[in-house]
């Protein structure tokens, strides 16, 4: 059927996901919390109207035009990535952690332009036209004054090895911009700032996508930097995406998840009090859900996580 079904999913422990070399332990734990979903079927369809946590979606607000499901679960696990990388930033810079920016690491390419014939999928840029670069934002800077059809020297660490590749500039495809405004570029799509963390961090999600656990994942990571125990023994979950700078912003689902959460006996939930482009904000909804399901889960809103870090501290 051309719709999406979804329900509350689980909360899944971050502890055994997450490993920060010599970080510290954990009396309670932290939770990301996910939402099942699946291609709706004629059972599916009737199962969702006995329960408003099982959610009927459009196929057209779920895939972007063109998208298959692989198109789609890839952009997902590229979305979790991402997610992953900030949520590492934030929670290191919050704690005081020592981060070096080391250039950008190429994950996809744009069909047709210049960088998927020239560069490979975890190739490094360093540099371009022999000035260095350490993240996405300086790549853009060292590309703003090219136009279609000019050349960018790029050097690029190729699994250890240092090579000058020349790379054309071309024009991006609209349904990529998503604007009739012409825009150059190498081509290179979902990059990632590559930088090095001390201490170490390892994130392994599995198969887990979506952009949504960004705020949790911080969390945990910076628990782990952090001689205080954040948790006091509790089990906490919540949601949110999470930029490098911390800010927590809204995601879908949250009723849902809020669901998912008292399921699992949570004791403290974290909602993103961001609104977005709607008048509500996600821990506005969540609210409404815990007061529907009437759970003893406390409730907390966040704007970044400063936020959360806090309120656990003098919860302690």
């Amino acid at each position: 059927m051309p719709y999406y079904y979804s329900q509350p999913g689980d909360a899944v422990g971050l502890n055994e996901f997450i490993t920060v070399e010599d970080g510290g332990g954990e009396e309670g734990e932290f939770y990301l919390t996910t939402i099942r979903q699946s291609q709706a079927n004629l059972i599916l369809y009737a199962w969702s109207f006995l329960s408003s946590y099982r959610v009927l979606t459009p196929e057209e607000a779920v895939r972007m035009e063109g998208e298959t499901d692989e198109d789609y679960h890839n952009r997902q696990l590229q979305a979790m990535h991402q997610s992953q990388h900030a949520a590492t930033v934030s929670a290191y810079e919050a704690a005081g952690a020592v981060v070096h920016e080391n250039g950008v690491l190429v994950t996809q390419f744009v069909d047709g332009m210049g960088a998927e014939e020239v560069l490979e999928s975890g190739d490094v840029i360093t540099a371009v036209d022999d000035e260095n670069i350490g993240n996405i934002t300086e790549l853009n800077e060292s590309l703003a004054g090219k136009k279609a059809g000019d050349y960018a020297q790029l050097s690029v660490n190729r699994e250890g090895n240092a090579l000058e590749l020349d790379v054309e500039m071309v024009e991006f495809p609209e349904e990529v911009t998503h604007t009739d405004e012409p825009t150059v570029g190498l081509g290179v799509e979902f990059p990632v700032n590559q930088r090095e963390f001390n201490p170490k961090v390892n994130v392994e999600t599995g198969d887990i996508g979506g952009p949504s656990a960004g705020l949790m994942f911080a969390l945990e990571i910076y628990n782990q930097l952090t001689e205080e125990d954040l948790t006091y023994g509790l089990d906490i979950a919540g949601t949110g995406s999470i930029d490098e700078d911390g800010n927590v912003g809204r995601i879908g689902g949250v009723g849902q998840k809020v669901v998912a959460a008292d399921n699992a006996d949570i004791d403290v939930f974290f909602a993103p009090q961001d609104t977005g482009l709607s008048d509500t904000s996600d821990y506005e909804m969540a609210m409404d859900a815990a007061e529907d399901i009437d759970t003893s889960m406390t409730v907390v809103p966040v704007w970044e996580l400063q936020d959360a870090v806090e309120y656990l501290e003098n919860e302690g």
